[in-house]
């Protein structure tokens, strides 16, 4: 079996992933192309300009207060150092051999092995784990699963992340607004006498505001399971100790959540590509924000 360099891992994941945010890059620019010559031919430019101020007010909005989102929306507390004092050594042990600032850290009230990152930069970072996850992994355990959440953070995941999250959400909001004009406007927009050229793009126009959102949704999830793969590469960078990566995913994958836990009260599906695993384990298909376990661990065991 050929191995991996970690190093490499990395790299060849961050390539696959700005090929994928090209793609949906693509689709935007053809979706816009086709609404404005639908109802403003020669506006294409004045409709993208529109779109992307739009998406950089969304992102500003978002992006510089995502820490706070997403600790306030799973209810994680801060966890203090007299309580957790292994998961701060841990942390800082990390910090120091990666070169990076020590992120605000926080513990989740659920049995399930998990952990998530989240923040605009290095610097105004923060990590949170479950208490599943202290109770049920041992040091070296919990250290590579904080060290894959400290290369989320070191690979500015985040950021790019919610680059693609704003583009696929602005993608959906433009494909329905579109539909929704055709079905109460008539979509006739200023075509002006070229009736078999406007009808020839209504039915594109429709065909790409059904079949756009469900193609970057997918291309999204696609994004998020590399970068997925990145941070298994990153926490074998800082740890140098891949095998306990692997014993955490198989104690993930052999976990038996209780009903409570199945139904994920406190998990916004829109915040599982966060998540060290998927909190949602009955989403194992093309939609999936991460790879199989399997094939986790098949790339941790090649490095």
């Amino acid at each position: 079996m050929k191995r991996l360099s970690f190093n490499d891992q990395i790299a060849r994941n961050k390539r696959k992933s700005f090929s994928l945010i090209f793609v949906i890059f693509i689709v935007f620019l053809a979706l816009g192309y086709v609404i404005a010559n639908i109802f403003a031919p020669g506006s294409f430019f004045l409709v993208m300009i529109i779109a992307i101020i739009f998406s950089l007010s969304y992102i500003f909005g978002t992006y510089y207060n995502s820490h706070k989102i997403a600790v306030k929306s799973v209810g994680a507390k801060k966890a203090s150092r007299e309580n957790f004092p292994q998961y701060h050594s841990l942390v800082e042990g990390i910090a120091i051999s990666s070169g990076m600032p020590k992120p605000d850290l926080y513990i989740m009230n659920s049995n399930q092995i998990n952990a998530f990152a989240t923040g605009r930069n290095p610097s105004h970072a923060v990590i949170c784990v479950t208490r599943g996850a202290i109770e049920k992994l041992d040091k070296r355990e919990l250290e590579a699963v904080i060290a894959h959440e400290m290369g989320h953070i070191a690979n500015y995941d985040m950021r790019y992340m919610t680059i693609a999250t704003v583009m696929v959400g602005l993608i959906s909001i433009i494909s329905e607004i579109f539909l929704y004009s055709l079905w109460f406007g008539g979509g006739t927009g200023g075509g002006g006498g070229d009736n078999k050229g406007n009808i020839v793009f209504i039915i594109i126009g429709i065909v790409l505001a059904i079949l756009a959102p469900i193609i970057v949704q997918l291309v999204q999830a696609s994004i998020s399971r590399k970068r997925e793969f990145s941070a298994d590469a990153s926490s074998a960078k800082f740890t140098r100790y891949p095998d306990a990566l692997i014993r955490a995913l198989e104690k993930i994958k052999n976990d038996q959540p209780t009903p409570y836990q199945n139904k994920n009260k406190k998990v916004n599906k829109a915040l599982a590509p966060l998540f060290f695993s998927n909190p949602f384990k009955n989403m194992r298909n093309l939609g999936s924000s991460h790879p199989p376990i399997e094939k986790r661990i098949e790339a941790l065991k090649r490095m």
